[in-house]
């Protein structure tokens, strides 16, 4: 197989992956790669508009980029005054399937004895906190749930560096999450969490 050929392939695969994310961020991100690689094929071969084609749609992905990311966006932490709340009970409801994947067991949390608060992004409800304010100075993250056209940990950032200010003035210290899943391990370590040695699967964080 000839090299360029092998670029032509490697296009057309990180296009077509492209279009089955649901992160926007993501998509224009693959779909950067994938366009470069197809318009570097393109002038390979000698098909100028194939170069054309995919330089334009590479220079649209890097300027929505830019912009996405020089886009100062408000976020808020809204307290959930009523576990019963109709939203509350709506987001979850429509969620059910997605949150499950990352909290197997938060169908048995009793949000009446729990502290419930939508994370705003852009007046947007973007994502779902659920904690346990424990004796002492820790509290425990049982929910920490972003919708997947908003997962790009700038929502866990907020919370977890700026928003959490709220709770450190009220004389808490530590956070502590506990995680069986892959990808939610990975977030935590990613928006500062530490690993335990001492228990399993457990992240804490100082604030």
């Amino acid at each position: 197989m000839i090299y360029y050929e092998i670029i032509g392939y490697l296009g057309s695969f990180l296009v077509a992956l492209s279009l089955t994310m649901k992160n926007i961020r993501y998509l224009r991100r693959i779909n950067l790669f994938g366009a470069f690689a197809f318009s570097i094929y393109g002038l390979l071969i000698g098909a100028y508009p194939v170069f054309a084609l995919n330089g334009y749609i590479a220079l649209i992905d890097i300027y929505y980029l830019i912009k996405m990311y020089n886009t100062k966006e408000d976020f808020k932490l809204v307290p959930v005054l009523d576990e019963k709340h109709l939203y509350l009970k709506e987001f979850l409801e429509f969620y059910a399937k997605d949150v499950e994947i990352y909290f197997p067991n938060y169908k048995d949390l009793n949000l009446g004895e729990l502290s419930c608060f939508f994370i705003l992004r852009d007046l947007r409800p973007v994502g779902l906190l659920i904690i346990e304010e424990k004796k002492g100075d820790e509290i425990e993250i049982h929910l920490d749930y972003a919708i997947p056209d908003y997962r790009d940990l700038k929502s866990g950032k907020y919370v977890f560096n700026s928003a959490i200010k709220y709770f450190r003035n009220k004389g808490y210290k530590t956070l502590i999450s506990r995680s069986t899943v892959k990808k939610h391990q990975k977030y935590l370590l990613n928006i500062g969490f530490k690993k335990t040695l001492d228990k399993e699967n457990t992240f804490v964080k100082n604030i």
